[in-house]
Formats: structure tokens, C-alpha cells, sequence
């Protein structure tokens, strides 16, 4: 399947379709302007620095972070980094949350059980990913599935042991949440279904059953 991509001499960071205090309570303005205005940012820009005078400088980044392991340390975390924010953003809203309705919500019936088990299961591998990772609902051979990543590294990559195009992705970095939440990462979990913007999740559910390039 093919997977999102961005194609451009110089990767920037994206706008986001909201203000950075519209995801309150759930997520707080500080937080945002923290974990979107600096961290976001700088993998951006170490990301740019590290393909500086490569013909990577013209390559999607679908296409990059799917051969990763050619690259050196700095493209991988970067990349990934820049991959997954971007993502990440653009499925939460001020007007998120509820649950999915239609087709997707009995698809994600018949593949969990139920969406109180697919909320369940995907609350215990965000917990149970020691220290710093994401953890994803992607689609893997027309199958959703549920599974983590360590570090900046996504379904995406070649590197990674669980594989498929992300449609849905929580960070689990101490950034994301610490500044609210402090060391109560399930209360952070349990947040984030509050901003979930499922018709953009189930957008990328379709583009990947379709086998569309989107971002």
C-alpha cells in the first residue's frame, strides 16, 4: 500500500487547522505550543540538515522513511519525527471526539469486538511501550491493527518489526503530556479521545484501502 507522502526541496512544518489552545482541556495550550512550536519544529529543521545535498532533498518522505535503514540515524529520527507530528496534528480537532459512526464504526467492531475493546486494547499498548514511542491503528493487508514503535520510528519504516500505513498515531513521548499530566500517561490516553477527529481518520482509512498518496 502506499503510504502518506510529502515532496519538496525543503520540508517544512505544516499549519495546523486550529489554534494551539482549541484542544483544551484535553490537551493544554502550553503544552501545545511546546510540543507543536519547538519540538515539531526542530526535527523539522534537523531533518532538513541532514539531507542537505542528497537527492533525498527531492524525495517523498513516504519514499525515505520506507528504505530508512540506508540512511543514517539522523534521517530516521528526524523523518520519523516530522512524519509522525504531522500526522499526529491532523487528527485531532477542537471538534473531535465522540466516537466513529457509519461503516468505520462496525469495522472497528468487527476487527476489536466492540470500540470500548479497541479503546481497551489500544490503551494497553500505549502503557505497555517503556519509555519514549507511539503507538498506532494502521492498516496492514486490509486488516486494522494496533501496535507500538520505539523512539521517532513509525509503521512506515523498513526497520520496523510492526509494519503498515498509520491512520491513527498517539505520542507517548514525555513532551506530548508532561507538562499537564505529568507521569500519568493513562489519564493522557484516556484525553486524547476527546480531540480524536475520526472523519479524518476514517479519510485515511479509505485512501489506504484505495492505495492513495495523501497527507
Amino acid at each position: 500500500m502506499q503510504t502518506t507522502e510529502l515532496s519538496n526541496k525543503l520540508f517544512e512544518l505544516p499549519e495546523l487547522e486550529y489554534t494551539t489552545n482549541s484542544l483544551e482541556p484535553f490537551i493544554s495550550q502550553e503544552t501545545m505550543d511546546v510540543h507543536y512550536g519547538k519540538h515539531h519544529r526542530g526535527y523539522v529543521e534537523k531533518f532538513n540538515k541532514a539531507i542537505a545535498g542528497k537527492t533525498l532533498e527531492v524525495s517523498p518522505l513516504g519514499d525515505i522513511l520506507s528504505n530508512v535503514s540506508r540512511y543514517g540515524m539522523a534521517v530516521r529520527n528526524n523523518g520519523g519525527g516530522h512524519y509522525n507530528h504531522s500526522l499526529f496534528w491532523s487528527i485531532m480537532s477542537p471538534n473531535g471526539g465522540g466516537k466513529p459512526s457509519g461503516n468505520f464504526a462496525n469495522l472497528i467492531s468487527d476487527s476489536f469486538g466492540s470500540y470500548e475493546n479497541f479503546k481497551k486494547e489500544f490503551k494497553k499498548e500505549a502503557m505497555s511501550r517503556f519509555g519514549s514511542g507511539w503507538v498506532w491503528l494502521v492498516v496492514n493487508d486490509d486488516e486494522l491493527k494496533i501496535g507500538s514503535t520505539p523512539n521517532q520510528d513509525n509503521p512506515v519504516m523498513d526497520v520496523s518489526e510492526f509494519r503498515g500505513v498509520p491512520i491513527l498515531g498517539l505520542d507517548l513521548w514525555e513532551h506530548a503530556y508532561y507538562l499537564q499530566y505529568q507521569n500519568k500517561r493513562a489519564d493522557y490516553v484516556d484525553a486524547f479521545w476527546n480531540v480524536v477527529n475520526w472523519p479524518e481518520v476514517e479519510r485515511r482509512y479509505e485512501a489506504a484501502m484505495a492505495e492513495q498518496v495523501m497527507i
